[in-house]
């Protein structure tokens, strides 16, 4: 039997994808392309990605599949010709303060093993050089490399009694269960003022241990405030943390190097232990090109060969444009785009062959010069024998792909049909919206606005900026540009926020996507909605709340009806009872303008925007069709909006608000050239209102339609954190030490 040399894909129709059948070729890189919103992730991630590693799981045994992620069978009828999956996303690597970019990507392992075989003098096995383990961490910090106590000054107001409320934390309030333990103990007069205490009350309200106290008919071991917040908090990861509680726990506590190790993560016999005057936390802090340049100098046969190794992984990180990152850098800290070029060195150094590569914009965060770069990376991966598909935006990117798929013709209900298959020239000819994009560039600004004043960061030296003092005009858009690493996010999101906190600042983190979440929920219009339902029909809002009394009882308001199926997908089936649209029955029978409030939910944001006379809902909804999510469904669960709507939904929710500094982090992340117009239309419209807008971005269209650039460079790390160029366009091009310059 001869081995197929397509994947082959009959009647797709996840999401949006309209009966969707179409050979791609194996062996090959083949680019998806599109509108954001068009059907490219339902295709290439829903059904193609999410199918394969379903069959490839399903090999394992059912014991073994209970710990794996589970993938639903996709709306398809078939998908043929699969190979083995790896899928390269853009989700931001997490693992808390414990996990770096050497522990990430292995290379600290090869480390390890080096400073065990060579390190003078030996702290023994690889292990006792690991901050992850007991023999090698820091005995003060447990191999964080910072401490964090308590600040009882923020945690204790000693004016107050307990019952007036003289612990502060919210998790410690009157009323609370924790509150009862310290009021019901016995041990203190509850409505005496802390400062009162006797030094004894004192001690057993912060310290006390083994004192059993009657609660109800239980006895409980009592623990004081300060004992119970490092059980319950300080022992845990802050990183790990959700959201809402790191912020909680930062209110609370203060942060500081560890005095013992000075941030070393190590004990003193594996930092004790050095090669050429270096112990290997001074190894992990070097820069990948500077550790590249430590390496090649060793003549000790054994450490020859072991810097082989690591040198081939360290030139990875070189060659995907993150030579200016350590190993001792902490993965939470690093961008999408960084996180995606992470997640692809793990899998350049296997030799692996016919494997099914699955990337999801790998350009994104980086700039021209680093593209060509990646492009190189990608032929790697297909030179070795395997196929590669890539969702991506950028021509540079597109043009390298052996065969192209273009999905379209719009977005959301307009889009989900192949529109175009072939080659790169083929489709700069076609007659599609990707088509047309391709062919058109927007010039170089020759009449920058003036500014009306302007705003200065004085020497900044945060991460890599080099004492940069810089002025930021207002009353205009500036675009932040260099290569990655250069020190553009240091400067703005750090430095310049800092002293600008009422700043509206619009960032690439993913808006949330619980199943509860909608558009309506998300901008916050879903209140303004329910009141105007409530008024017309002289009810209460709270019934056309699917979160609320309003929400069918038989699935809670979520439409349908989940069954876990152990170590198989569940089964999600429409509630027979509401018949998927979330409310009582009777709910439904009150009208706004004869549409029910599951009829409005149903509604498109164009749709809506017609029905509603509302002015809250109106200027939502318009800012929602101003940035091109005129498709989306009002009530459609968050979880199934792509990366590029989630920051253009945050862009509209924001857009209404009236700001008068706008800060913007690569807003054209996961968006089609035909949207970079709209996006440059209605920045245009924010500044003309007299606003001040920033940008930090790659993207060339909108670097030549600046008023003013600041371009930080000239490399990543410590070969960058300079101001390089600060005025309009047109100079950036005289600029001989710019690589944004060359590009442009």
């Amino acid at each position: 039997m001869t081995p197929t040399k397509f994947i082959e894909i009959v009647g797709a129709r996840e999401n949006n994808l309209k009966n969707v059948s179409l050979n791609i070729p194996k062996q090959q890189i083949t680019v998806f392309t599109g509108v954001s919103g068009s059907g490219k992730s339902s295709l290439v991630f829903d059904t193609i990605a999410a199918e394969a590693q379903r069959q490839l799981n399903e090999t394992f045994t059912a014991f073994v599949q209970g710990f794996l992620p589970h993938y639903g069978q996709p709306d398809v009828e078939s998908v043929e010709g699969l190979n083995a999956p790896i899928i390269i996303d853009q989700k931001r690597v997490g693992g808390g303060s414990r996990s770096t970019v050497g522990t990430y990507t292995d290379i600290a392992a090869v480390l390890r093993l080096l400073f065990s075989r060579v390190g003078v003098p030996s702290a023994g096995p690889a292990y006792t050089y690991s901050f992850n383990t007991p023999q090698g961490m820091c005995p003060e910090c447990e191999g964080i490399g910072r401490t964090t106590q308590l600040d009882l000054d923020r945690f204790l107001d000693r004016s107050k009694s307990l019952n007036g409320g003289a612990l502060l934390h919210p998790d410690f309030k009157v009323g609370g269960w924790v509150w009862k333990t310290y009021s019901m103990s016995g041990l203190f007069d509850n409505d005496k003022p802390v400062q009162d205490f006797t030094e004894k009350e004192v001690d057993d309200l912060l310290y006390g241990r083994d004192i059993k106290v009657a609660f109800g008919e239980f006895n409980l071991t009592y623990k004081g405030v300060v004992v119970r917040f490092q059980d319950s908090y300080l022992k845990k990861d802050a990183a790990a943390m959700s959201e809402r509680n790191r912020r909680v726990f930062e209110q609370f506590t203060t942060s500081q190097t560890c005095p013992v190790c000075q941030g070393q993560r190590l004990n003193a016999a594996a930092l004790a232990s050095k090669i050429g005057g270096r112990n290997i936390a001074e190894f992990s802090d070097l820069e990948a090109t500077e550790l590249l340049s430590v390496l090649q100098g060793f003549s000790d046969p054994v450490a020859v060969k072991v810097a082989a190794k690591l040198t081939e992984r360290v030139s990875h990180l070189v060659d995907i444009g993150l030579g200016y990152l350590s190993l001792s850098r902490e993965t939470a800290t690093l961008s999408g785009g960084e996180s995606q070029r992470l997640k692809m060195i793990r899998h350049l150094g296997n030799s692996l062959t016919d494997m099914l590569y699955i990337l999801d914009e790998p350009s994104v965060g980086l700039h021209a010069r680093d593209v060509a770069r990646l492009n190189t990376l990608l032929r790697k991966l297909r030179d070795k024998g395997n196929t590669v598909l890539v969702v991506e935006h950028d021509p540079d990117v597109i043009a390298i792909a052996d065969h192209i798929v273009d999905i379209g013709p719009g977005a959301g209900t307009h889009g989900g049909e192949v529109v175009f298959e072939g080659t790169f020239e083929e489709l700069k000819k076609a007659n599609t919206l990707t088509g047309t994009h391709l062919k058109q560039h927007l010039p170089l600004k020759d009449n920058p606005r003036k500014p009306t004043g302007q705003m200065t960061v004085k020497d900044a030296n945060l991460h890599n900026l080099k004492n940069v003092t810089v002025d930021i005009p207002t009353g205009v858009l500036t675009v932040v540009t260099g290569v990655a690493g250069s020190g553009k996010s240091t400067l703005i999101n750090d430095v310049f926020l800092a002293q600008h906190p009422d700043a509206v600042v619009i960032d690439q983190s993913r808006v949330t996507a619980n199943s509860r979440s909608t558009p309506t929920t998300y901008t916050g219009i879903m209140d303004d909605i329910r009141k105007a339902f409530a008024k017309e029909n002289g009810v209460s809002a709270s019934l056309f709340s699917f979160n609320s009394e309003g929400s069918c009882p038989n699935c809670n308001g979520l439409g349908v009806v989940y069954t876990d199926l152990a170590f198989m997908e569940g089964v999600a089936q429409p509630c027979e009872i509401c018949e998927g649209r979330r409310f009582r029955p009777e709910v439904l029978e009150h009208r706004l303008r004869g549409k029910s409030i599951s009829d409005v939910l149903d509604m498109t944001a164009e749709e809506a925007l017609t029905f509603f006379t509302e002015k809250k809902v109106k200027a939502v909804l318009q800012a929602m069709n101003d940035v091109g999510l005129g498709y989306l469904k009002l009530g459609q669960p968050l979880s199934t909006v792509s990366g590029g709507e989630g920051q253009r939904l945050k862009l509209a929710t924001e857009l209404h608000k009236k700001g008068s500094v706008y800060v913007m982090d690569e807003p054209t992340t996961g968006l089609h050239l035909s949207d970079i117009g709209l996006l440059m239309g209605l920045i245009d419209r924010l500044v003309d209102a007299g606003n001040t807008v920033i940008l930090i971005e790659h993207h060339l269209d909108v670097i030549r339609q600046a008023d003013c650039i600041i371009d930080l460079g000239p490399e990543g790390g410590s070969a960058g954190g300079e101001v390089l160029y600060g005025g309009p366009p047109a100079g950036l091009t005289a600029c001989e030490r710019s690589l944004t310059g060359n590009y442009i």
